[in-house]
């Protein structure tokens, strides 16, 4: 009798553990997995609010060499990049048509054509005086400011502000007088030209070969004419221009023309150089204008050009029309408590995110301040050193289990 109550008991206690066995595997398996999910660190430090867009590099002067008179135009032996001399480099040569084939018509024309080379001169010419009144002003009030800096009463941001208006004036005027002297030999060409129709019509004789020069120092940027031909009066020959002066004209939305100001920073990025270049906003054009986006939207865009701050040696290898990236700066911080962009996400009318607590994730509201292209700023409701799940998958909940696929990002315990 002993004996068949000891093997019972020893059947039941296998039993018991048969099943305690299989309880226990029945709770691993009901067990939810953790939750695989990417983390990154809340930090501290710059944060920079751009407005970005493609843009173009061009020669902030260009200048048009077009045929005075019609005649038979010369082979041009000028290749595109080669160097020109202002009233050297001889960048076309024609022979004129015959003058006695002129009409009163065309006599009118030339005319014509003195008369506006005139207005050009005279209208380039005020320019230049005012760009130089211009600069007086501007010399007199860098001075004023920076007497007052030393003496303590203005600031160093406004000596700054009098050196760039200050720099901005001599590039002013020197841009008008380059405009003034191309103007000028316009002028004297259509001089040259009426004197050349007065002459045949009087004398009856033939007009020699005429030449054009360069009416500038720097490079021949385009070659529109390069065949002897036949030509028209007025027809474009040549484009030149000195590619050491450079800008960056980039259409925006108006709706982000608005936010930019002249002096703003820029970040010039995939120019093709290693390192991004340093600019700044010259000016924002007043009037917009109508463009078919890729996607056949019409969108209202305005130009915005910028300027080179880096020296001409960083960016040597750009020059006309080349394509570049960049990047205007409407807001900039430099201790800021910052957060992937990709960690947030709506919660009501606010901001919220998931911050890694234990082995746990944590529902945080969050105070939401500047917003940059992949980081945003966290006013309160994060600190730096902090862990947050950055694009959230959607069967992620407050409490439940989670793993780090990184598991090197530093975790709350």
């Amino acid at each position: 009798m002993k004996t068949n109550n000891a093997i019972t008991r020893r059947r039941w206690m296998l039993w018991g553990g048969l099943a305690a066995v299989a309880a226990v595997a029945l709770l691993f398996a009901l067990r939810k997995a953790p939750v695989e999910v990417d983390v990154a660190g809340v930090t501290r430090g710059r944060l920079a609010v751009t407005l970005d867009e493609e843009g173009e590099t061009r020669v902030r002067e260009r200048y048009v060499v077009s045929a005075p008179v019609a005649g038979r135009l010369r082979r041009i032996e000028l290749e595109p990049g080669d160097l020109v001399q202002a009233k050297k480099t001889v960048v076309a040569t024609f022979v004129p048509g015959d003058p006695a084939l002129l009409d009163l018509r065309a006599r009118g024309e030339v005319d014509a054509r003195v008369g506006a080379a005139r207005a050009a001169e005279q209208r380039t010419r005020a320019e230049s005086d005012r760009a130089r009144a211009q600069l007086a002003l501007a010399r007199s009030e860098h001075t004023r400011i920076r007497r007052l800096a030393e003496s303590g009463v203005a600031s160093q941001a406004d000596l700054d502000r009098a050196k760039q208006n200050l720099d901005a004036a001599q590039s002013t005027l020197a841009a008008a007088e380059r405009a003034a002297a191309g103007a000028l030999q316009e002028l004297r060409a259509a001089q040259s030209r009426a004197l050349e129709v007065q002459s045949g019509q009087s004398g009856g004789g033939r007009l020699e070969n005429l030449t054009l020069r360069s009416p500038i120092d720097g490079v021949v940027l385009r070659r529109l004419r390069e065949s002897e031909a036949v030509v028209p009066a007025g027809e474009p020959l040549l484009e030149v221009g000195d590619p050491a002066n450079l800008e960056i004209v980039a259409d925006y939305l108006s709706a982000d023309a608005v936010a930019m100001k002249p002096g703003m920073p820029v970040e010039i990025e995939r120019w093709g150089g290693e390192k991004a270049l340093s600019g700044r906003v010259r000016r924002v054009e007043p009037g917009g204008f109508l463009k078919i986006s890729a996607l056949g939207v019409e969108e209202q865009r305005v130009n915005v050009i910028i300027d080179f701050e880096d020296s001409r040696k960083a960016w040597a290898a750009l020059g006309d029309g080349y394509r570049v990236e960049v990047r205007v700066v409407t807001w900039e911080g430099s201790d800021v408590v910052k957060v992937p962009g990709s960690a947030l996400f709506r919660q009501g009318t606010g901001w919220a995110v998931f911050r890694v607590r234990g082995r746990g994730a944590e529902l945080r509201s969050v105070d939401v301040g500047h917003r940059g292209e992949l980081e945003a700023e966290v006013r309160s409701g994060l600190e730096p050193g902090d862990t947050v799940i950055v694009h959230p998958p959607e069967q992620l909940k407050p409490g439940l289990k989670v793993k780090p696929r990184s598991e090197a990002a530093p975790q709350n315990r």
